[in-house]
Parts: structure tokens; C-alpha cells; sequence
């Protein structure tokens, strides 16, 4: 929390109702004015019993050295939940299209558009790109994003949306970014730089801008012939310039933007998403790459996750470890697992899973899972 200067701490006071009340102040203003319908009104105010202020808990990255932590905000039953969502319908089928040919979505997407474009460009020295962007969702400043949603509307020649002009999303995009409060450890925060992992339009408004920031990058791939992609937070290049030319554009786009700051790995192999690529000597390698920040499974014991999230990562585990034939067939059988108690640390119970294979998979899930 002090690494990002994100949160502000407000003390003991909690600040629920006081934003309750100016959430339905907003909307009534917004409705009184004709810039919202009635229906529109009627399904995003709050419902002040309803509520309740969201909480932040930390997941360590156990894949990264000295193991940081990613903060989530938990703000399922927050005030400004449901016009989050609600925003969030409306922007992200406009970044979609806007950002198509250079978004992707999963591994096997990724895989093809590799095989294309090595098909024609693949040479024995072509070198892999990846970058990490380092704590995105609070490092946006939070009018850069609305700023970013903008660009997004007129770039994307959008007035308006259902009904709501531009100015009245963009507005109620900044009423969200700047509401985010939560509790920690007996105090009330409120977030002042970015917007809340766990917030639905948090994650279209940091693509946003992330798309503007990339822009120079995409244009480069484009001239030099060179492959690009971006995953949230994870971009992913081949190209066939020079490895220290490639260096000295890394150090180049790490100054596009100063809230941005891009951790690159470059060579003849890559590790993205769920793949591991290769360059042997001309010949495209690729296999399924097991990231280590995906094992072991865990969540806090007072997450609020859905069960059928709890239920599914044992199962989850138990697929990944096997993902042959025999394990097609045993989750085609199997549509549950059943969990075995081996003890109880700390309210949690530790459970393992009987692989068909003889091996152990250790998870960890609340007590309620099993309910």
C-alpha cells in the first residue's frame, strides 16, 4: 500500500452511509435532469440495507521473488457496484472492437496467430518479447482513465450509449473511480490512485488506457513486420530486428508513459499466458506452460467467492495436473469432487484431492465449501 501511494487512510470513521447517500443524491440529480431514465434510476440506486462498505485482502504472487501482493477489493454489495457494472456492459463491447487486432484472449488464440505469422517471418534468430506491466490497476490515475474512455468514445464515434450521452457515462465512470473505500484491519480507506481490482469497469477502463499507451508499440510491430498482442498486463512480441535494437525499444516505450513501467524478458524461448514457445533453430516449439503463480490453489478463509468457485479449484487442479485422455474421460464421469478433510489450521480446512493417478493435489478452501 505505501509501494503504490493508492490509499488514503480515513481513520475509524466509517464512510457507508455518507456514500450511500451521495450515490442516490447523484443518481436523483442525474434522473431529475432527464439524463438518465426511470428505469435506468430505479436499477442502480442503492438500497442502503443492501450494502455494506468492501473489504481488501492481499493474494501473494508466489511466482514472483520476494513474493509481493496483489490487493482485492471485495466490493460485491458496495454502493457504486451496480452502475460499475452497469458501465462496464456499455464500454467493454467498444474496447473489444476497437482493440481486435491486438488483444488476445487466451493461449490457444495465441498459438494460432504464432503459427500464421511464422509461417512467413520465422527465421532461426527471431527473438520473443514479453513484458509485464507492473501494478496497473493502481497506477492509472484515476482522471487519466476517464480520460482513456473518452478517447475510447470518439475514437469508436460513439455520442451515445442506451440512451445516456457521453458526457453522463463519463461522468458516472468518474463518480466510480473516485468512490472506491474499503476496510482493513479495524480502518477505512479510500483509494485515490487507480481504480479497485474486484470493480467491474476497473478492468475496461485500465484496457482503455492501456490501448492509447500501446498504440506506438502496435504501430512499430506493424512496420517492422513483427508480431504483437497484449493480455491485460502482459504484452507479447516476436519480431525479427535486432536483439539490441529490440533493448533499446524496450527502454524507449518504458518512457511513453510515466505512470507505466514495462518489465521485459527477451530470447528464443517465451513463457506466456498458459504457453511456453520456443525458436529452435527455425523450428516453432510450443507446449502447455503450467504458471507457477497458479499453484498452489488458495483463497482467504472470509472471501466471498461463489461456491461453485471453491468447488472448482480443486477440480480445476486435479485436470491441470492430468490433461490427457484419461483425465477427459474422468471429468466427463465425474461432474464433482469429493474432498477429503485431512485437518484444520486456522479455520481452513486443507484438502487432497484422490487423483485416479495415484498423486496427492493439495487445496485450501473455507470450511462453508463443503456445505
Amino acid at each position: 500500500m505505501n509501494q503504490t501511494q493508492a490509499y488514503q487512510d480515513l481513520g475509524t470513521s466509517n464512510p457507508l452511509e455518507s456514500l450511500v447517500n451521495k450515490t442516490n443524491d447523484f443518481l436523483y440529480g442525474l434522473w431529475r435532469n432527464k439524463h438518465i431514465t426511470q428505469k435506468q434510476y430505479e436499477r442502480l440506486k442503492v438500497v442502503k440495507e443492501q450494502t455494506e462498505i468492501a473489504h481488501l485482502y492481499f493474494l501473494p504472487k508466489a511466482h514472483k521473488p520476494k513474493t509481493p501482493i496483489r490487493p482485492i477489493m471485495v466490493g460485491l454489495k458496495s454502493p457504486t457496484i451496480a452502475i460499475s457494472r452497469w458501465l462496464d456492459g456499455l464500454l467493454r463491447p467498444l474496447f473489444n472492437r476497437l482493440a481486435n487486432e491486438t488483444t488476445i484472449l487466451n493461449g490457444s488464440q495465441l498459438v494460432k496467430q504464432v503459427e500464421q505469422w511464422s509461417a512467413r517471418y520465422l527465421t532461426s534468430t527471431t527473438s520473443f518479447i514479453t513484458m509485464d506491466l507492473s501494478d496497473l490497476y493502481t497506477m492509472i490515475p484515476q482522471e487519466g482513465g476517464i480520460k482513456a474512455i473518452r478517447k475510447l468514445m470518439e475514437t469508436s464515434n460513439i455520442k451515445q450509449i442506451d440512451g445516456v450521452k457521453k458526457e453522463i457515462i463519463l461522468a458516472l465512470a468518474r463518480f466510480v473511480m473516485t468512490n472506491n473505500y474499503f476496510y482493513l484491519d479495524g480502518l477505512y480507506y479510500k483509494q485515490i490512485r487507480g481504480g479497485a481490482m474486484g470493480s467491474p469497469l476497473t478492468l475496461t477502463i485500465a484496457n482503455a488506457y492501456m490501448y492509447f499507451v500501446e498504440r506506438p508499440i502496435s504501430k512499430w510491430a506493424i512496420r517492422t513486420n513483427s508480431l504483437y498482442y497484449r493480455y491485460i498486463d502482459d504484452l507479447f512480441i516476436m519480431s525479427n530486428v535486432y536483439v539490441d535494437t529490440l533493448k533499446g525499444l524496450v527502454n524507449y516505450w518504458n518512457m511513453l508513459d510515466i505512470n507505466i513501467n514495462l518489465s521485459a524478458s527477451i530470447g528464443y524461448t517465451a513463457e506466456y499466458l498458459d504457453l511456453k514457445i520456443e525458436n529452435r533453430g527455425g523450428s516453432l516449439i510450443s507446449k502447455v506452460f503450467h504458471k507457477a503463480s497458479h499453484e498452489p490453489y488458495f483463497l482467504p478463509f472470509e472471501s466471498v467467492h461463489a461456491k461453485h468457485i471453491k468447488k472448482n479449484i480443486p477440480y480445476a487442479a486435479l485436470l491441470k495436473k492430468k490433461p490427457d485422455h484419461h483425465m477427459l474421460t474422468v471429468k466427463k464421469q465425474c461432474p464433482t469432487t469429493t474432498p477429503t478433510t485431512t485437518g484444520i489450521s486456522n479455520g481452513n480446512d486443507h484438502k487432497i484431492l484422490n487423483n485416479p493417478s495415484g498423486e496427492i493435489i493439495p487445496a485450501v478452501v473455507t470450511t462453508s465449501w463443503h456445505q
